[in-house]
């Protein structure tokens, strides 16, 4: 006789494996009743590797084991709105606000930051390199209808893309627009096959940008600030969700130690992000773009 199981059992039972697999002395020692944390968050921590520097350390120090959803910032929330996730860490502040604004979320905590830049082809046909504005950027690619290949899955970078064009008064033409519906890594990949150009963070673009024949075209400049944070799901709204191990790893993320990780990690010996635990939430500007070069 077969036994057949849904994706979400099968998902169900390999989480159950792990915990029993994985379950460290020091979580029972430390009195920690569930050990496994449920985080969702963005493509870009993931991407960058980031999270592989720091989760370990947090690991073996606590001995909690965080598991990892990379998704889009907009999916992230949603799951914690359902209850499926512990915490979340993401990029998008607005939403973040309306999201313990209304009751899923306890307090939104800053982590880190670092900015967004615009990359492209090499001979930049749109010229965006020549000014100084990134609305004057965006209009310049809508002018030349240039190919542009979006996220389009509703992910922190997706909504300040959406964000730049409507402040620039722009409503992107399907012709030369194309939303991927991909994480940011993928769509690093596609533009570069396309010779388009793309919105990404620079934490995802300095892990790919070996890999990549795009080059950065524009950067700096206030409204390309991308702060991240982190959000404990409401354990009064759901009861049963690990919030012991969410506040653990929120604390932890915020402490001298994490953050001190965060301003250390480099590729290639540059900074991905600005550790900011400290409330020293410093716009982007040409000036602080220099910190990732």
């Amino acid at each position: 006789m077969y036994l057949t199981l849904h994706r979400k059992q099968i998902e169900a039972l390999l989480i159950s494996l792990l915990i029993m697999i994985t379950l460290p002395a020091a979580a029972e020692n430390n009195g920690i009743t569930n050990p496994l944390i449920r985080l969702a968050t963005t493509t870009s921590t993931e991407n960058s590797g980031l999270l592989n520097h720091l989760l370990p350390v947090f690991h073996s120090a606590s001995g909690y084991k965080v598991h990892v959803i990379a998704v889009g910032t907009g999916k992230a929330l949603r799951m914690a709105q359902d209850g499926d996730v512990d915490v979340v860490l993401v990029h998008a502040p607005e939403a973040e606000d309306g999201f313990v604004d209304a009751d899923y979320g306890d307090h939104r905590h800053a982590v880190m930051y670092n900015d967004f830049v615009v990359v492209g082809p090499g001979n930049d046909p749109a010229k965006i390199h020549a000014v100084d504005d990134i609305h004057a950027a965006m209009e310049r690619i809508a002018a030349a209808k240039s190919l542009f290949i979006s996220r389009g899955d509703d992910s922190g970078t997706h909504k300040k893309e959406n964000q730049l064009w409507k402040t620039a008064g722009i409503k992107p033409d399907s012709s030369w627009h194309r939303e991927a519906g991909q994480g940011m890594g993928k769509v690093l990949q596609i533009a570069a096959e396309l010779d388009a150009y793309t919105l990404t963070d620079r934490g995802t673009w300095l892990a790919y940008r070996d890999k990549s024949s795009l080059k950065i075209l524009f950067e700096g400049g206030a409204a390309l600030h991308n702060p991240y944070g982190i959000i404990a799901v409401s354990a009064s709204r759901y009861p049963d969700i690990n919030h012991t191990g969410a506040l653990a790893l929120i604390k932890w993320i915020r402490s001298k130690e994490a953050q001190q990780l965060i301003g250390d990690y480099r590729i290639d010996e540059t900074r991905l992000f600005t550790p900011s635990a400290n409330g020293d939430q410093i716009a982007a500007s040409k000036e602080s773009a220099d910190n990732y070069r």
